[in-house]
């Protein structure tokens, strides 16, 4: 496997026992990386963690709510303690709440931006020095489609995943001395249980999705598994702040 071999690193996946974030935890695992899945659901973890054992891989499961600062700045040291280190951060795990910003309550939002963005930065901000102590590291951002599109019904949503964009620029030139890697993922459209309602209950939306991407398709998790590996190993050394569209040429096509 050579340069996208992770035989012997440490990944944490917030959000990893489903979704996107699970399409990632099976990439990085298959590459050869331990894995520590943090979330919230503990059933799904547990899922999640069985599966990627299944795949041969060493994986753990921890209960975190990244919302909470405490919780979420103590999570990168409690998966270097499991693991003797901390090789690979990916802020995955997002919230989404639909309302039209003139609907919207100041505290919607900054539970939005708390889940997207502030618990990115602490959890990024936590990882540096063991990262920094460890000789180098890779962190990876999930951002969005809204980060560079806009909708009426998104407005937190959107800027928080544009902010992720500009905070991983911002890390990136801040940390490449320490030899920390750090870009995001612009997922599009992809068949998660998050999306699978508006795939589902509306044939119009879904036909306009297909027809708006020239793949011709939704996305699947596991469509992250190569992104994933690239970003997180040696192959990606000299790639840092960049933004990785994963999203079937929908944002090229008009």
């Amino acid at each position: 496997m050579g340069a996208f071999d992770l035989t012997g690193k440490v990944a944490l996946v917030t959000g990893g026992n489903g979704g996107i974030g699970l399409g990632i935890a099976r990439g990085l695992a298959s590459a050869g990386a331990s894995v520590v899945v943090a979330a919230r659901d503990e059933a799904k973890i547990d899922s999640a963690v069985a599966e990627l054992a299944g795949l041969g891989a060493t994986a753990h499961g921890m209960r975190v709510d990244i919302a909470d600062e405490a919780a979420c700045r103590a999570m990168p040291a409690a998966a270097a303690e499991r693991f003797g280190r901390l090789d690979i951060l990916v802020n995955n795990a997002g919230l989404a709440k639909r309302r039209r910003p003139e609907t919207m309550s100041l505290a919607d939002w900054r539970s939005v931006l708390d889940v997207n963005l502030d618990a990115a930065f602490v959890a990024s901000q936590a990882a540096h020095p063991l990262m920094k102590a460890a000789g180098g590291g890779k962190i990876i951002n999930i951002g969005s489609m809204y980060s560079i599109f806009a909708a009426p019904w998104v407005s937190a949503y959107a800027a928080s995943k544009g902010a992720i964009v500009q905070l991983t620029k911002s890390l990136a030139a801040a940390w490449a001395g320490d030899n920390i890697q750090v870009n995001a993922i612009l997922p599009g459209w992809i068949e998660t249980d998050m999306t699978r309602g508006a795939k589902e209950g509306s044939p119009e939306f879904d036909a306009q999705v297909v027809a708006r991407t020239p793949a011709g398709r939704w996305g699947e998790i596991d469509d992250f598994q190569g992104p994933a590996v690239f970003l997180a190993s040696a192959a990606s050394d000299f790639v840092t702040g960049s933004s990785l569209a994963v999203d079937g040429g929908f944002a090229i096509s008009g």
